[in-house]
């Protein structure tokens, strides 16, 4: 079933200090995303996956195009279908706040009975691998991997259609990449969530997404399976992506041009 399509987005920002110059962020993005998929959302820093991330979520409006959610059928709801994960957690998680209480509010939010507050804070906050010994912690007083965790129970608690992921991964070593991988993958069964997962590392993308897209400079140069995209890229600009992915080169210091 179809659950979201994004129809032609542009985006773009003027800066004074540049005379008022407009810089486009997007470029006419299109795509679609069907119910229980993980789609990930690839390309250099300053490609504009961040910025599609917060139109998408409807933090910011588009200079043109459309954003159109069709909600899971059956489900209802008091808050936002489209939920962002944070780099910086405290945009999700009060940090002077106890996490009991922050996910107990989310919970009523959702439209949970009081009587059944309890038994929602412990699948939330089990279902992501969070302590009971932390509950009553505040959020600064957690480990930044305890963070990230207590702030996806918050967003599990407010029952999403779609939940997207900013760079989830970054800072993190080998082992706990890994276990977040194999966290998203276990969150996207048992809840039936959709998933869109902005990342650099297309390694993890690899393990992670049931398809792919490639943006550059604001717009999609590539998109498919991931399997068939990483195993078979048609575009240069991919190719760059799989082969310098270990360089840590970008796409500019490719001494030869390369046409996408």
């Amino acid at each position: 079933m179809l659950l979201l399509k994004v129809e032609n987005i542009s985006y773009s920002v003027t800066v004074k200090e540049e005379r008022k110059k407009q810089f486009e962020i997007l470029k006419n993005v299109s795509f679609k995303v069907l119910s229980g998929e993980i789609i990930g959302i690839c390309g250099e820093s300053g490609g504009g996956k961040s910025t599609l991330a917060k139109v998408i979520a409807g933090l910011i409006k588009p200079d043109s195009g459309k954003i159109i959610l069709d909600s899971v059928p059956g489900k209802e709801r008091k808050s936002s279908p489209i939920q962002i994960l944070f780099q910086n957690h405290e945009e999700v998680l009060n940090p002077y706040r106890k996490i009991q209480s922050i996910i107990d509010e989310a919970l009523k939010i959702s439209g949970v009975d009081r009587s059944s507050i309890e038994n929602g804070r412990e699948k939330v906050l089990s279902s992501v691998g969070f302590p009971e010994e932390l509950y009553n912690r505040r959020g600064m007083e957690l480990s930044g991997g305890e963070q990230q965790r207590a702030a996806l129970a918050r967003i599990l608690a407010v029952k999403p259609d779609l939940l997207i992921l900013d760079e989830p991964f970054s800072a993190q070593d080998v082992e706990s990449q890994l276990n977040l991988v194999n966290l998203f993958k276990r969150l996207n069964k048992e809840f039936n969530l959709t998933m869109i997962c902005i990342s650099h590392d297309l390694r993890i993308l690899r393990n992670l997404a049931n398809r792919v897209i490639i943006l550059k400079d604001g717009e999609i140069v590539e998109s498919g399976i991931t399997k068939e995209v990483f195993d078979n890229p048609q575009k240069d600009y991919t190719k760059f992506l799989l082969s310098a992915e270990s360089l840590e080169l970008t796409y500019e210091e490719i001494k030869t041009p390369i046409k996408n």
